[in-house]
C-alpha cells in the first residue's frame, strides 16, 4: 500500500500575488500523488479545484489542528506569513518550508524564482529539518496569569500611547539591570534577531548561538544598550505601576493589553519550530545575500564597473 502523503498549503491573502503561484504548487503536488490541505474554501477557489485531480485537495478548519499528519507546511509569502505557519506547524511538530513573495523574506527558504526547484526537492524528499529556539512568555499581574504565549521572533512590550512613555524596569535572572523611560522592551531569539529587533538596533545572532535578546526601544536613559544573555537566563520587563498601561505583541500576530504594575517574563521555549532548509550553505551566505550586503571593497566595485552611488 501506497502512503499517502499531505502537505498543508499556506498564502498570504494578497489573491494578486499568489494566485498563479499557488496554483502551480497545487497542480505540481497534485501530479506527484501528494495530498493538499488548505485552511478555507477561498484558499480553494484561488488555487482553482480543477488542478487537484482525484479529489488530493481538501478543506480543513484552523480549530482542528490542521497541520497535524501532514509531512510539511508549505508556505506562499513573506515573513508574516511563515509566522501564521509556524502557530500552525508548531504543536503538531510538523517544518514549515517557506517561498518568499514578500521582500526581504529572510525566514524563507526559498525565493519565487526557485518555486519549481523547491517543490521538485519536497517531492523527492530532498530537504533537511532544523529546530529554531522559540520563547515562552508570561504576563502576570499581583500574582496572577493575565497573559501566556510563546514567539519565535520576539515578544515586544510597548507603550499603549503615543503620548506617553513607557517605565520599565529590566531584570535578568531575577536581579535588577536598569530601568528607564521608553518606547518598548524587545525580547528576541537569535532567529529574531534579524527582524524587530535588529531594526530597533540591535545585533545579528547567528541561529546556532544558543542566547536571548533584550533591545530597548527609544529609552531615555544612559545606559539603554541591547543585551545578549544565556538561554537559560529569565528575563523579566516590568512595568511601572506607578506609569502607563502596555501592550505585549508577539511575532507581530498577538496582542494583549497589559495593566500597570505587570510583569512579562521571557525564557527559552519549551517546544521549538521546526523550519526545513533545501541548501546547507553558511548562515553568513544567507544574510549577505537576503540584505544585499556589499562584500567588496569600494575600489574593488570600482573597478569593476559596478554601481556604487553618489556619498556628496
Amino acid at each position: 500500500m501506497t502512503e499517502q502523503r499531505e502537505v498543508l498549503l499556506v498564502v498570504h491573502p494578497d489573491h494578486d500575488k499568489t494566485r498563479s503561484a499557488a496554483r502551480q504548487v497545487a497542480a505540481c503536488f497534485s501530479a506527484a500523488g501528494i495530498m493538499l490541505r488548505v485552511l478555507d474554501k477561498e484558499v480553494m477557489e484561488l488555487i482553482n479545484p480543477d488542478f487537484c485531480v482525484d479529489s488530493l485537495c481538501s478543506v480543513v478548519a484552523t480549530d482542528d489542528d490542521p497541520a497535524a499528519g501532514t509531512e510539511l507546511v508549505f508556505v506562499l509569502g513573506g515573513d508574516g506569513t511563515l509566522l501564521r505557519a509556524a502557530e500552525l506547524a508548531r504543536t503538531a511538530g510538523v517544518p514549515v518550508l517557506g517561498v518568499n513573495l514578500g521582500r526581504v523574506g529572510f525566514l524563507a527558504e526559498a525565493d519565487s524564482d526557485a518555486l519549481v526547484d523547491t517543490m521538485q526537492r519536497v517531492i523527492e524528499r530532498r530537504y533537511q529539518v532544523e529546530e529554531r529556539m522559540t520563547i515562552d512568555v508570561t504576563a502576570t499581574l499581583d500574582g496572577k496569569v493575565v497573559a501566556e504565549t510563546w514567539a519565535l521572533n520576539e515578544a515586544s512590550v510597548e507603550k499603549s500611547t503615543r503620548e506617553r512613555v513607557l517605565d520599565a524596569l529590566i531584570e535578568v535572572d531575577g536581579r535588577p539591570v536598569s530601568s528607564f523611560g521608553c518606547d518598548g522592551v524587545l525580547c528576541a531569539t537569535p532567529t529574531g534577531s534579524t527582524a524587530y529587533a535588529f531594526s530597533a538596533g540591535g545585533p545579528i545572532i547567528w541561529p546556532d548561538v544558543e542566547a536571548l535578546l533584550v533591545v530597548p526601544s527609544n529609552a531615555h536613559a544612559m545606559f539603554s544598550r541591547p543585551l545578549v544573555v544565556s538561554k537559560n537566563s529569565v528575563i523579566t520587563v516590568g512595568i511601572d505601576p506607578d506609569g502607563s498601561s502596555a501592550v505585549l505583541t508577539c511575532d507581530g500576530s498577538r496582542h494583549f493589553d497589559l495593566p500597570k504594575g505587570t510583569k512579562v517574563t521571557v525564557v527559552c521555549g519549551r517546544v521549538p519550530v521546526r523550519l526545513v532548509r533545501l541548501w546547507n550553505g553558511p548562515f553568513t551566505d544567507r544574510l549577505v545575500h537576503k540584505f544585499g550586503l556589499p562584500v567588496k571593497s569600494w575600489r574593488e566595485r570600482q573597478a569593476s564597473g559596478e554601481e556604487i552611488g553618489d556619498f556628496a
